[in-house]
């Protein structure tokens, strides 16, 4: 584990029992502004990488959870789910919304966490602000139940490690097309640009 993942886990759990520990550990990683950058969707660089730049996607910020979560003594399985940015239900502008109809089916990722006997779904993707452009925020989780999916997910994949995620993952990502490469890239700058519009408005 780096230096500053260790530094994080230290500051945010500190004085704090398991159960607090583990809402504690999904708020933080929540409220990290999400922020698609393509250095940081692997999991040697990602965590690390998020919590030096200040924000990161889903990738990276369940690897993190899936990570701290471990230090905790909490089994965690990485579920992998394909989607559409279309069906996301948030309020985008036209620009971005025609880009999410073009582009192909993506992947999200959030965690299963083995908790009092059951595996709960607990994904910390969207950032508190981003409930005012529709997005389904999971706010207030209580440590004991399930989350909502931040997608609407259409095939779900599971995969018992780090990993195995990030290999399976890497074969996802290297069977898109150039043209279907330059696509996600153009929708991934509006996305970042308008979410950071989204943050400051009222």
């Amino acid at each position: 584990m780096d230096d500053i993942i260790k530094k994080k886990f230290r500051e945010w759990t500190e004085g704090l029992s398991p159960e607090k520990s583990l809402v504690k550990i999904f708020s933080q990683i929540r409220d990290i502004p999400y922020f698609i950058d393509l250095r940081l969707l692997d999991l040697a660089n990602g965590p690390r990488g998020m919590l030096e730049d200040g924000k990161g996607s889903c990738t990276p910020k369940h690897y993190l959870m899936g990570m701290m979560y471990g230090r905790l003594g909490y089994k965690t399985r990485y579920m992998t789910y394909s989607f559409n940015w279309k069906d996301i239900g948030a309020d985008y502008p036209k620009e971005v919304r025609d880009m999410a109809d073009e582009i192909p089916v993506t992947y999200h990722l959030a965690c299963k966490v083995l908790i009092d006997g059951k595996w709960l779904l607990i994904d910390a993707t969207w950032d508190t602000p981003l409930a005012k452009a529709g997005f389904p925020v999971n706010k207030n989780w209580d440590g004991k139940s399930g989350t909502i999916l931040a997608v609407k997910p259409v095939k779900e994949f599971i995969h018992d490690d780090a990993g195995e995620r990030d290999r399976a993952f890497r074969e996802k990502m290297a069977s898109y097309t150039l043209t279907e490469k330059l696509e996600l890239s153009r929708f991934t700058a509006a996305l970042n640009a308008w979410l950071d519009k989204v943050r400051v408005t009222n």
